[in-house]
């Protein structure tokens, strides 16, 4: 989910698209400047997939997600760095396209691999690798990235590569990725006498501090949870994660929830809600709202991924110091997902070589594009969020000593976080459909005092079988 991660969730389609470098309106939401996507090059080139980008090529590149109108400090960014590197490729053209809808409305984006629409640099989430092989939609890249087009290849976490292969091929490379944790307002938990520099651990405490602040009164909620548009059952299933629980066996044919530890998982929430009324009264939240309350001093902590701070802060007007961040509760294992761009099956191999030279300077060269962080702080965007951050080896060492120099926020706030990570685990598959029968479960906990917690979890099974079931 971004995520993810429903500020991750695809949006309506941008009305114009925009090129960085022409001032030329490109016709429609997805339409792409090769035609049929096979467009060649111009000079230079070597019909060699492992030799880098040979920059007396010449290419075009159509690529989505750049940054809108409204998010200037982002789009000065970007055109600064299709600025610096053309210096190394003065011969390829990077038209960027501010289209959210393409990039984050998901009828959009599968509409757009069934039209076969795409740009030839497209962005997708780490959990639509299988739809957009479905629809033959990218390019296998495997030949194209080593260490000489991607230097510092070997430091990228294993686990977020991982994510964009399939049958040992790699499809896609990363720009961000992320582990839930357990986000807290620490102004609350000073109030209610606990320690905000050691979050809750456990499930039961959690429950112990949930009580301790919503004893606060004022309509303070001590713990809050999703449980509609998708998102409880995103929860649900972070929390099934956190508790060494599955949703969808190995096979990925079954479901894997209507256990023990799933009627533990319920149980405990279904205990918060109406024997220790910690969870507030308005139940049937999604995406956002939790965000509100905790913002506004109206609520203790929730599930989160570190990025809905900055979200918070940009969006909703909250204070960085007023935050922190624990692992996720429980700690057998947490929800991970993440973001990457992907290269349109069918193009040339200049393009492909072109595509992944620059996303190799956007998005994976430490202390560059994305992580140029003394910029960043210039511009008065956020730094030092724990997350995106798949290094590993030097290129972490690196880039955190980076974060920490240039940081526009207290990270010390984050410390638990950051001391005890969690392996991250991925979403299951056909994700959004199986967090849409969870919800059931969720909405049926938070709402109903009187829930049959063993029957909503049969019934969820069933209907997860049958999503499972379906090609």
């Amino acid at each position: 989910m971004r995520s993810a991660r429903f500020r991750r969730t695809r949006r309506a389609c941008a009305v114009a698209l925009v090129s960085t470098l022409t001032l030329t309106a490109l016709a429609a939401c997805g339409t792409s400047s090769s035609g049929d996507g096979s467009g060649g090059s111009e000079g230079g080139g070597s019909s060699d997939p492992a030799a880098p980008l040979d920059p007396k090529t010449k290419v075009t590149l159509t690529i989505d997600c750049m940054p809108p109108a409204a998010k200037a400090a982002e789009l000065k960014e970007w055109k600064e760095d299709v600025a610096e590197f053309n210096k190394t490729y003065p011969h390829v053209t990077i038209e960027g396209r501010s289209t959210p809808g393409q990039c984050l409305e998901p009828p959009r984006f599968t509409a757009m691999l069934k039209a076969k629409s795409q740009p030839d640099v497209f962005y997708t989430y780490f959990t639509d690798l299988p739809q957009v092989l479905d629809n033959d939609g990218a390019a296998d890249i495997t030949a194209y990235v080593n260490d000489r087009s991607v230097p510092l290849l070997r430091d990228i976490d294993p686990n977020v590569l991982g994510s964009l292969k399939q049958d040992g091929k790699l499809y896609g490379l990363p720009t961000s990725n992320y582990t839930m944790g357990l986000l807290i307002n620490r102004k609350l938990f000073k109030d209610a006498g606990l320690d905000p520099d050691a979050p809750p651990r456990t499930w039961d405490e959690v429950r112990a501090a949930a009580k301790k602040i919503a004893g606060l009164g004022n309509g303070i909620a001590g713990f809050g949870e999703y449980s509609a548009g998708n998102t409880g059952g995103w929860h649900f299933t972070a929390q099934m994660y956190s508790v060494g629980g599955e949703i969808v066996d190995a096979s990925g044919t079954k479901a894997a929830f209507n256990n023990d530890l799933g009627k533990q998982v319920a149980e405990n929430l279904h205990a918060m809600r109406w024997e220790d009324d910690s969870m507030g009264r308005t139940q049937l939240l999604k995406w956002g709202d939790l965000q509100k309350q905790i913002a506004t001093d109206k609520l203790g902590m929730f599930l989160a991924a570190p990025d809905d701070i900055a979200y918070m802060v940009q969006q909703l007007g909250a204070k960085y110091e007023n935050f922190g961040m624990g692992p996720i509760p429980g700690e057998k294992s947490t929800l991970a997902g993440g973001n990457n761009y992907m290269i349109k099956k069918g193009i040339s191999g200049d393009k492909i070589k072109a595509a992944i030279a620059w996303l190799n300077f956007k998005n994976l060269t430490v202390g560059k594009g994305q992580f140029d962080w003394a910029r960043s702080k210039a511009d008065n965007l956020p730094v030092g969020v724990p997350q995106p951050n798949f290094w590993r080896g030097e290129s972490k060492t690196e880039d955190d000593a980076a974060r920490v120099k240039h940081a526009t926020m207290p990270v010390a706030n984050f410390k638990s976080f950051m001391d005890n990570p969690v392996p991250g685990k991925a979403e299951p598959p056909k994700a959004q459909e199986v967090y849409k029968v969870l919800d059931n479960v969720m909405s049926g906990i938070l709402t109903n005092k009187d829930a049959d917690i063993d029957k909503l979890l049969a019934t969820a099974e069933a209907q997860v079988n049958q999503v499972l079931a379906t090609r």
